[in-house]
């Protein structure tokens, strides 16, 4: 009795497909073959080459630069100059006039201008200041002797200074009298009356001249 085989186990069917697996698979390791060679060809390639840059850069010598040359410095020279050495110059002088041998030369001279001191002049400072005759002491008595408290004054209890400013002139004689600073009560008025009254002062000097100056003295004005 023959035994007969499946379908499914007969191997020759398949035969086609075996062939084309087997076929793949070679050209497939072929090729890897091809490939690896190359890379390795390449690479060994560049190694070579990279040793050899590497080797000749390394090879160079280093350049040597010379120092600058050291700067050149000149000594001044001195020229001496003999002392008995002459030194002789042209004058040329141009006159508007000749000059002759003949010719005489006037002396001109200036006489010095005096200043005019200004007469009315008024100083508020003097080398000696103008003073009443008898001093201070004098002048305070004769105010007290002479003055008049102001009634006004008197009935409101009004105390204190007047300071009352004046000139007195080169002659001694007083001008120009005001209150600048009073109290009020009649009492300013009163310190102008009793200053424009008082005696004739010693004026005061300025480089031993006789001048006009500007005085202020406080009048007192204080119940008793």
């Amino acid at each position: 009795m023959e035994a007969k085989k499946t379908e499914k186990a007969d191997l020759t069917n398949k035969t086609a497909l075996f062939f084309s697996i087997g076929l793949l698979i070679t050209m497939g390791i072929a090729l890897s073959a091809f490939n690896w060679k190359s890379y390795d060809e390449s690479l060994l390639d560049l190694q070579g080459k990279s040793t050899n840059v590497f080797e000749e850069m390394a090879e160079v010598p280093p350049t040597e630069q010379p120092p600058p040359p050291a700067p050149i410095i000149q000594q001044p020279q001195i020229i001496e100059v003999p002392d008995e050495e002459e030194i002789k110059e042209d004058l040329n002088l141009k006159f508007d006039v000749e000059v002759t041998e003949e010719t005489k030369v006037e002396a001109i001279i200036v006489a010095p201008v005096e200043e005019k001191e200004d007469v009315d002049q008024i100083f508020s400072v003097v080398e000696e200041s103008a003073e009443p005759k008898g001093g201070m002491p004098a002048f305070y008595k004769y105010v007290g002797e002479k003055i008049k408290y102001p009634a006004q004054a008197r009935r409101m209890g009004v105390e204190g200074r007047v300071f009352v400013e004046f000139v007195v002139n080169r002659d001694g004689s007083i001008v120009d009298v005001r209150s600048i600073k009073g109290i009020g009560a009649g009492c300013d008025e009163e310190a102008v009356r009793i200053v424009q009254s008082a005696p004739a002062w010693k004026p005061g000097k300025q480089r031993g001249k006789p001048v006009r100056q500007k005085m202020v003295i406080p009048i007192i004005f204080k119940l008793g």
